[in-house]
């Protein structure tokens, strides 16, 4: 039998297969695009927190739709690099609106010092279950252990009811202390 016989109709069917996949997906709308994105109204974070302390960062977000899931929060490290970027997801309360903090114990399993002024950046970003990302906010962050005090959080976070919507978990690197070892590990356990 003829090679050019058989893949002929074989590439003839799999052109039909994907058109109609393609037709058949447009025809019902593709999910990611489905509906609105929800939309960070307000964030804050303390600009400068002690080694080892909790950070707590603020967020209050809202979904028209109210259909969302998950908050993504990425953390990037002067003179590291990137982390691997952490869920929290959300109770069934807070899926058209929500307002509360997520906390960061800073104190990490793999160093136990951090250089004063490390800075880091925080980002975060909200995704409903479609898969519709909100805005994303940076925060900027900087160790130290000079003159650190945290004053209360602006409004609309200045209030009692301001409720704790789960923990960060980003274990830092001290970037000057024997990282190479530990970042080949970490990308391997959890490539980005």
């Amino acid at each position: 039998m003829n090679t050019k016989t058989v893949m002929l109709p074989l590439l003839v069917l799999g052109l039909v297969v994907v058109g109609y996949s393609s037709g058949y997906s447009q025809a019902l709308g593709s999910p990611k695009l489905a509906g609105k994105p929800p939309v960070i109204a307000n964030f804050y974070a303390v600009e400068k927190v002690r080694y080892g302390d909790p950070l707590r960062v603020y967020i209050a977000a809202e979904d028209p739709d109210g259909d969302m899931l998950r908050i993504a929060v990425s953390v990037g490290q002067h003179a590291y690099g990137g982390y691997t970027t952490d869920w929290t997801y959300l109770k069934a309360g807070d899926q058209k609106s929500f307002k509360g903090y997520l906390q960061w114990n800073t104190m990490s399993s793999h160093t136990n010092i951090l250089p004063d002024w490390m800075r880091v950046t925080v980002k975060v970003s909200v995704f409903d279950k479609t898969g519709n990302e909100s805005n994303e906010v940076m925060m900027p962050v900087m160790f130290s252990s000079f003159g650190v005090s945290y004053p209360p959080p602006p409004a609309p976070f200045d209030q009692k009811d301001i409720r704790r919507l789960g923990y960060i978990i980003v274990n830092l690197y001290n970037p000057y202390k024997d990282t190479d070892r530990n970042r080949k590990a970490e990308l391997f356990l959890f490539p980005q």
